[in-house]
């Protein structure tokens, strides 16, 4: 019979220092979809995108969620304040704990929640299809460890918070 072939363990030590090619595409993900999430925080709270028209701003006095909650399963909750700053709190929250590579792997979990509320709640908002691959790199991007890569992750010494 033939020889079994074995392949080399990849390097599995967390102290490890140097940083694979492959960490700086995950580092570059994170920082990525980190900016997707502040972008729509930003886009809520000052009306700077075309989903959040200006006089629905936050800062405008209006509802930001109304502009997409009427139209979908979630029409209950359309223009509850406590439902605006909520969904906000938790775009500035993913957003900036992917752009610093702090929490990764919790903001991975919440950002993934809210990015599936919207695929299957939204469905005027275009294709699921776009809110699913998101969160599927969000799930890589908590295997990954991408908070060490370009962020401060390497600080945090609690496993979970990486």
């Amino acid at each position: 019979m033939g020889k079994t072939r074995t392949r080399p363990v990849m390097d599995a030590d967390p102290s490890r220092t140097v940083s694979r090619p492959v960490d700086y595409v995950w580092a570059i993900a994170r920082i990525s979809i980190g900016w997707v999430f502040l972008w729509a925080f930003l886009g809520m709270a000052f009306g700077w995108g075309s989903a959040t028209p200006t006089g629905h701003a936050r800062i405008d006095g209006g509802s930001p969620t109304s502009v997409f909650l009427t139209e979908s399963d979630f029409e209950a909750l359309a223009g509850q304040p406590w439902v605006d700053w909520l969904f906000m709190a938790g775009l500035l929250g993913v957003g900036l704990a992917l752009m610093l590579g702090i929490g990764t792997r919790i903001a991975a979990a919440i950002g993934g929640l809210l990015l599936l509320m919207l695929a299957v709640g939204l469905p005027v908002a275009g294709s699921p299809f776009g809110y699913i691959v998101y969160a599927i790199v969000l799930i890589g991007l908590a295997m990954a460890n991408a908070g060490e890569t370009l962020g401060l992750g390497k600080l945090v010494h609690n496993p979970f918070l990486k």
